[in-house]
């Protein structure tokens, strides 16, 4: 398998996962700073001009979004045990997986790291940013007041969508200064005593 990733991206979820599994993988470096997912190169691994991208090894075409991602290597690793074994357990994993990756991350973050994606107007800006820290504020409120797992997101234990929710925790807390409420704060703490996760930050050049 081959994982192309950015440093600190939303890739760093996927990373973790590929290193909880714990089976031979390769990392292509697509740096985002330098608009290298916009090259030939890239956009012929991925059109979408994006990462996180999963080249599977088996032959078949890359795989691409992060929730697609997850699920599959969940999946076809039941080893790992990283996906609930019954319906509604995986059910509510990939709802987690959605409201990390498909709410809080383009919702409360894309509006603060990209504002110029949201207005046309420079001077609008930095309205976007503090609209999109508002908003991580309200659903990380929003996870503490529903947090139904234990140290984990998922009554049923250690899951793809806690690797989904510690890249958003992680840039809330190490990018963008905010103080996480007390689930996922105390969720953040435990992802970074994890092994895999002080692997693919090492492996990043990031801080643990």
């Amino acid at each position: 398998m081959k994982l192309f990733y950015s440093p600190g991206a939303c890739s760093l979820g996927i990373h973790v996962i590929l290193e909880e599994i714990g089976k031979p993988y390769e990392l292509s470096l697509v740096a985002l700073k330098d608009g290298a997912q916009h090259k030939p190169d890239f956009v012929a691994v991925n059109p979408k001009s994006k990462v996180p991208a999963l080249d599977r090894g088996d032959g078949g075409r890359v795989l691409t979004e992060f929730t697609a991602i997850a699920f599959w290597l969940g999946k076809a690793n039941p080893a790992a045990n990283l996906i609930p074994a019954d319906l509604d357990g995986e059910a509510r994993c990939v709802e987690m997986l959605d409201y990390a990756a498909g709410t809080i991350h383009p919702q409360g973050f894309t509006r603060q790291f990209r504002p110029a994606n949201f207005t046309a107007r420079e001077e609008d800006q930095p309205k976007v940013v503090e609209q999109g820290k508002a908003l991580a504020a309200k659903y990380f409120d929003t996870l503490d007041k529903t947090w139904a797992g234990g140290t984990w997101a998922l009554e049923s234990g250690y899951s793809v969508a806690d690797a989904a929710l510690f890249y958003v925790e992680y840039w809330a807390a190490r990018r963008s200064g905010m103080t996480l409420p007390p689930a996922p704060a105390a969720h953040l703490a435990a992802m970074l005593e994890r092994p895999a996760v002080r692997r693919a930050l090492e492996q990043e050049g990031l801080a643990a």
